[in-house]
């Protein structure tokens, strides 16, 4: 197959690069399905930088931080700050054990003469870096950062703090999945860390946030998490009531929730409203008159045989050999179906697919895992789910009959408790997996087709949280922090708690984008 030579088809597939061998690494094919918590928009290619020296000594107090600039991934944002290391021990309960240092940056208020608190970061994954999370979405929080300064302490584990990421492996030849294959990849990315993963979970990171918050000097924080961060940001608010000021939460899991066996279930249920929304639209009825069959016909084709395609490189021209099984058809819809704007795009490629060009969809698979590779780090995520999720859940085979009827079937839950069979559980506080009561203002936010923390969940946490607002935005996906009005919304609740309920009419009038007809785009 050759890169098309329309200019609007070229411009298609130049979006979506590919590059891989036929050769496929053990950290991809896990980069394929570790990923339960993402918050998916968006995510880097890479981790992004800053320009503090490594050899910097280690801050005490504020007036230490030295002037940086942070580097998005993409090279197309610099943004100047304050930066430092802060120094902690790996296991906090031992002072006089290992240390490691935590990246820490301070994004001044626009007023420099505002005194307000700063908005401090807490990013998904989990994995995920707060640095990333900021150079992507800074346009959405320029309201919040004209009184308040931005704080972005990397996670241990993450970005520039310690980041707990597995060696590549040595390349295999291309294998069935397998549990088995899971847990011998799970063992040799432990093996190739020098770290201790047990101290890497959420109930030490907060306790790192606030000693950065008492060195900095400031006597609160508002908090912003997205997808697993708000798990960070409600865990905060637990711990420290005092220092928390204001919370703002975006793709919510409530604190007593594990993640398992919702993650194929609510994928599905997403997936289905985006099927309905296609047969609501004539446009897209007619084009794609019944997307769940072609669903249903693809798994059926590659169950029976798995391709090898060809794809061409759109940047050096080069052929390269895939494979394209029901696994990579999986992951593909499975994180399209996060936003609505590639929503728009699955209709298409299933039909493109039974129709015998399923190249399109297995680039969106290799482009996706590439990214997520890059921007999470793998051996953090483990530490989190194997401390915080598989161990509460019960009795995981009684879910088996349920995910089979879900286009991931077990996939998720079989890897995930495969990680778990080998990762050690890590430390987390008594009162975890309890629900956080509290009358600290919180500003819920959650997307109508979200598919793995829909607004249910939000409505579950805020149960417990006596000042609180939810705002739902129809036919939206995970993560709304740049969605219509809400950056508008973001700036009103920082620079006064006390305003809520928000006049929430303006997010009513966001709606999803139009379905892709063809490669073209969606019908003017």
């Amino acid at each position: 197959m050759s890169v098309p030579k329309s200019p609007a088809s070229r411009a298609f597939f130049l979006r979506f690069p590919w590059r891989t061998t036929f050769k496929v690494r053990i950290r991809r094919l896990l980069g394929y399905l570790l990923t339960s918590l993402i918050f998916i928009a968006p995510v880097p290619s890479a981790v992004a930088e800053s320009d503090l020296p490594p050899d910097a000594p280690a801050i005490l107090t504020i007036d230490e931080l030295q002037d940086c600039s942070l580097h998005a991934p993409s090279g197309l944002r610099r943004i100047d700050a304050r930066c430092g290391w802060f120094e902690v021990t790996e296991n906090r309960d031992d002072a006089g054990g290992k240390k490691i240092r935590l990246h820490v940056a301070l994004v001044p208020a626009v007023d420099e003469s505002a005194s307000g608190s700063p908005l401090a970061l807490l990013a998904g994954g989990p994995g995920g870096s707060a640095q990333d999370f900021y150079t992507g979405m800074a346009g959405a929080l320029s309201r919040v950062r004209e009184k308040h300064p931005i704080l972005l302490v990397d996670q241990r584990g993450t970005g520039m703090s310690n980041r707990l990421a597995c060696e590549q492996q040595e390349e295999i030849e291309d294998q069935e999945w397998s549990q088995e294959l899971v847990r011998e990849a799970v063992s040799e990315c432990l093996d190739s860390l020098d770290n201790d993963s047990r101290y890497y979970t959420t109930s030490v990171a907060v306790r790192d946030l606030d000693e950065v918050r008492q060195a900095l000097g400031f006597e609160q924080l508002n908090l912003l998490g997205g997808s697993y961060g708000t798990r960070v940001a409600l865990h905060y608010l637990r711990r420290y009531p005092q220092a928390t000021r204001a919370v703002i939460i975006d793709g919510v899991i409530p604190a007593d929730m594990s993640l398992g066996p919702g993650i194929a279930v609510q994928a599905q249920k997403a997936l289905d409203m985006g099927f309905a929304r296609c047969a609501a639209d004539p446009a897209c009825h007619e084009a794609f008159p019944d997307p769940a069959a072609d669903l249903k016909l693809l798994r059926e084709q590659l169950t029976s045989q798995h391709l090898v395609l060809t794809l061409p490189d759109p940047l050096t021209g080069e052929l390269l050999e895939e494979r394209f099984s029901e696994m990579h058809m999986a992951v593909a819809i499975r994180m399209l179906n996060y936003s609505p704007q590639t929503v728009a795009l699955i209709p298409l490629l299933l039909k493109e697919a039974v129709n015998g060009n399923p190249t399109p969809m297995l680039a969106q698979t290799l482009m996706i895992s590439s990214s997520i590779n890059e921007a999470l780090a793998l051996g953090m995520h483990n530490a989190v789910v194997c401390a915080e999720d598989i161990p509460f859940i019960d009795d995981p085979e009684s879910y088996r009959q349920e995910l089979e009827k879900t286009f991931l079937g077990t996939m998720m839950l079989d890897t995930l408790t495969a990680i778990c069979d080998v990762w050690p559980a890590g430390i987390i506080d008594d009162d975890f997996k309890t629900p956080v009561i509290s009358d600290k203002p919180v500003l819920l936010l959650s997307g109508e087709a979200d598919p793995i923390t829909p607004p249910s969940y939000a409505e579950q946490a805020m149960a417990t949280l006596s000042n609180s607002q939810h705002i739902e935005l129809i036919g939206q996906g995970h993560g709304q922090l740049g969605n219509g009005c809400v950056p508008k919304l973001l700036g009103e609740f920082i620079a006064n708690p006390d305003s809520l309920p928000l006049d929430k009419s303006c997010a009513e009038l966001t709606q999803p984008v139009g379905f892709f007809l063809d490669f073209n785009g969606p019908a003017p």
